[in-house]
C-alpha cells in the first residue's frame, strides 16, 4: 500500500510540475523501508517547514490570500508541537531548509492543488507513522497533526471549489 501511494503521489507531483527531494518531508517518509523514531520526527518536522516555506512564497507573490494566510499560523504552532519531542527524545532539530525545495506556482488555482496534494501526503504520511509501536506522546503529536491536516484538506478543496478565488 505504501508503495501505491508513493507512485500515487510522484506521479501527481510530476504532472504538477513540483517534483521535490525525494528524501524529505513527507515523500521522503512514504519512500523509506526503516522508519525509526529519529527518522519519523524528522521527517514530520521537515514536511511542516516545507509548507510553511510554501505559503511563506505564496503570500508574498500573490498576497495575503486565504486559505494560505490562516494555514501558515497553524504550521508555526505544529512545527513547536514537534520540538519538544525532539528534545525529550535527545534528538537534534533538523535545520530548515525547505525553502530549498520550494517552487512557486504558476497561479492561485495551481497553488490550491499543491495544497491538497500537500495534505494528501502528509496525511499518509502519518498514517504510516501511527501504524508504528510509538510512545504514547509521540503518538498524541502525530495524531492532532494528521487532525490537522485533514482540515487544511478540506480548506484547500474549498478554495478549489471556488475556482481558486480566494
Amino acid at each position: 500500500m505504501k508503495k501505491l501511494i508513493l507512485i500515487i503521489v510522484t506521479l501527481t507531483l510530476l504532472s504538477t510540475g513540483t517534483l521535490l527531494a525525494e528524501d524529505f518531508g513527507a515523500r521522503g517518509a512514504l519512500s523509506a523501508e526503516n522508519l525509526m523514531l529519529e527518522n519519523m520526527l524528522t521527517y514530520a518536522i521537515q514536511d511542516e517547514y516545507l509548507a510553511r516555506a510554501e505559503y511563506e512564497a505564496i503570500l508574498k507573490e500573490y498576497g495575503s490570500i486565504r486559505p494560505f494566510s490562516n494555514i501558515i499560523r497553524s504550521e508555526e504552532r505544529h512545527i513547536s508541537w514537534l520540538v519538544p519531542l525532539f528534545e525529550q527524545y535527545g534528538f537534534k532539530i533538523p535545520e530548515d531548509n525547505a525553502s530549498d525545495h520550494v517552487i512557486l506556482p504558476e497561479n492561485i488555482k495551481t497553488a490550491l492543488e499543491i495544497g491538497v496534494q500537500a495534505e494528501l501526503d502528509n496525511i499518509a504520511m502519518y498514517e504510516v507513522f501511527l501504524e508504528e509501536d510509538l510512545p504514547e506522546d509521540v503518538r498524541d503529536v502525530f495524531e492532532r497533526l494528521m487532525a490537522a491536516s485533514k482540515n487544511h484538506l478540506e480548506a484547500f478543496r474549498r478554495g478549489l471549489q471556488r475556482d481558486g478565488q480566494t
